[in-house]
């Protein structure tokens, strides 16, 4: 039995588009490291500063919390490090 023809598909070409192609603007984020690095730098800070203290420095009326604004300053760092590029 002859074996049939292979039907071959045309090659897809895409319409011609007169439009130009709109060119991509990134903003500048020239900013986002310095901050990033100011909150952890600041977070850590904080926490050595407290501990070293024993408690009496940043803000002693809120006690054990200020671990927690510590943490606080760096999780803000890490929540702008998400707009690095």
């Amino acid at each position: 039995m002859p074996k049939s023809r292979i039907r071959k598909k045309a090659d897809f070409t895409p319409p011609p588009n007169n439009r130009q192609a709109t060119a991509i603007k990134l903003t500048n984020r020239s900013w986002v490291a310095p901050v990033m690095l100011g909150l952890f730098l600041i977070g850590l800070a904080w926490i050595v500063l407290f501990y070293v203290t024993e408690g009496e420095l940043p803000i002693k009326s809120i006690g054990d919390w200020n671990i927690v604004v510590g943490f606080g300053f760096i999780a803000a760092g890490f929540g702008v490090s998400t707009q690095w590029k």
